[in-house]
């Protein structure tokens, strides 16, 4: 045996429990002879004691014992916070399946016959050692994971109450500097083709910047809870027409349609909400449809559910991106990698408000025949599945 297995095996503590003393010292002797730290008893109530005084690598333990039985003294050890991990390999000269299995059920690694081979011992002790050594290295690992996520989230919260403050103060200045360049838009008068061109253009930037933290915040309050339903028993129809009528202004160059129940279809649901999320499916699909290219609106009521799609004629979406897209902090991934198939944090708004619904949200694309956006909420009865706080009213 090599020097350095030597002196790895010398530190290894083996407890050995067995009321024969012959076979205590033959066990004993080979486990010295082999390097190992043994330390035998003859009861398994003095193995306790032992073990609680300074705990064992691992234990051989025999089965038929006065006072207490090998599984007696097995079921205490795992009942033992300090000593539960301890591997037990039984040695006993009971043969039966039966005494094998219930020698496994009290917590036993292991179980060696009488009369024994060393080898045999000695192979199992060094892969119970081995199997031990992995696991403490694991939980240690699995400790240090365990900090390194705890310490993430914290900085994680940190990041957002910080964004979500310096967002909410941004709002103000902005809304000002919109409230100012609207006073200018009514003095136009003075103003040249291009003056006119630059101020519409600050105009629609500083709107853009003021959507885009509103929707941010509105995020944030969805995640925290802060943001109820205020549900309501409209016209799914009236709502999706007022969303088209919202967006009419930059159906440029492009075509809308809309599929939409024909007779008055009140459904129970947050339908303020409800209309910003076809308002931000309709703005995606503005976004990436060319020139000429056809938008389409759909909605339906079946068994229970109500069903909205948007269909564009875009690039489409590879498949490998289509759940990314929904995720607060897929864009910011998309975007390092040069790919952009939503804009802002829109998409990750709509999943959280038709989630809130009880409901779900996807996509279906092909590359080169656009996207169909589709969410379906359950609207046959009241029952809220989210934990956002609900309000209702009807019309």
């Amino acid at each position: 045996m090599s020097e350095t297995l030597m002196t790895e095996q010398s530190k290894v503590d083996i407890l050995i429990v067995d009321d024969t003393p012959q076979n205590l010292k033959v066990l004993s002797d080979f486990l010295r002879l082999k390097g190992y730290n043994s330390r035998p008893v003859s009861s398994g109530k003095l193995a306790l004691r032992g073990a609680e005084t300074r705990p064992p690598d691992l234990v051989l333990l025999d089965i038929n014992m006065p006072e207490m039985s090998g599984y007696e003294v097995c079921e205490a050890f795992k009942a033992h916070p300090e000593l539960k991990d301890i591997p037990i390999i039984f040695i006993s000269a009971l043969n039966e399946v039966l005494d094998k299995v219930r020698a496994f059920n009290v917590g036993g690694v292991d179980y060696i016959t009488k009369p024994f081979q060393f080898e045999e011992v000695q192979m199992r002790i060094q892969t119970h050692l081995a199997l031990r050594h992995l696991n403490q290295h694991l939980s240690q690992q699995n400790q240090v994971l365990q900090t390194s996520l705890k310490r993430q989230q914290e900085l994680e919260e940190q990041r957002d109450n910080l964004l979500h403050m310096v967002v909410h103060d941004l709002r103000a200045p902005l809304s000002g500097i919109v409230g100012y360049l609207s006073l200018l838009e009514g003095t136009t008068d003075n103003f040249n083709e291009k003056q006119e061109r630059y101020l519409n253009l600050a105009l629609q930037s500083s709107q853009i910047l003021i959507d885009m933290i509103s929707e941010l915040l509105d995020v944030y309050k969805l995640e925290n809870g802060e943001m109820p339903l205020f549900r309501s028993s409209q016209d799914i129809s009236k709502t999706i027409l007022q969303a088209t009528e919202a967006m009419e202004g930059m159906f440029i160059n492009k075509v809308l349609s809309c599929e939409l129940p024909v007779s008055p279809s009140p459904v129970f649901l947050d339908h303020d909400l409800v209309r910003r999320v076809v308002i931000n499916l309709l703005s995606n699909a503005l976004k990436f449809t060319p020139r000429g290219g056809e938008i389409k609106v759909q909605a339906e009521l079946q068994a229970g559910m109500l069903i909205v799609a948007v269909q564009d004629s875009g690039a489409g979406i590879p498949e490998e991106f289509q759940t990314k897209i929904f995720e607060k902090f897929g864009q910011a991934e998309l975007r390092q990698e040069n790919r952009r198939y939503s804009t802002g944090l829109g998409l990750t708004f709509c999943r959280m408000v038709v989630e809130a619904h009880g409901g779900k949200i996807g996509v279906s694309s092909q590359i080169g025949k656009g996207s169909r956006f589709e969410f379906v909420i359950p609207v046959s009865g009241f029952e809220v599945t989210s934990n956002l706080p609900v309000n209702s009213f009807s019309n």
